[in-house]
């Protein structure tokens, strides 16, 4: 049981689970990865934790488990403007593993 004097605070601003779960990811590969892997990405918000991704997840989507949450910040890519090189923002991902008897995340 973790003293409460070592507990990290909270960092950022308060989240709605509407908030941190942003849009999911519906590409080849994240799609491979939900039939066979159980395993679901989504663009969540930056300040966003595992602990309240999985909370955003449980509460957006009922009768789903989740088993484990991933993270990976991505650093944006560098595009050209007109003459001149810009940078897309920064963002985060968030790969959300399910229990293998929870109910799929349905996207359509």
């Amino acid at each position: 049981m973790p003293n409460p004097a070592h507990v990290a605070p909270e960092r950022g601003p308060k989240l709605e689970p509407y908030q941190v779960l942003l849009r999911p990811l519906v590409t080849e590969k994240g799609t491979h990865q939900s039939q066979h892997k159980r395993a679901f990405p989504f663009e969540v918000n930056q300040w966003a934790t595992k602990e309240q991704i999985k909370a955003a997840v449980l509460a957006m989507f009922p009768g789903v488990r989740v088993e484990k949450v991933r993270t990976q910040n991505r650093q944006g890519k560098q595009r050209r403007y007109r003459f001149r090189m810009g940078k897309l923002a920064n963002w985060k991902k968030a790969i959300i593993t399910l229990h293998p008897d929870s109910a799929p995340i349905e996207f359509f």
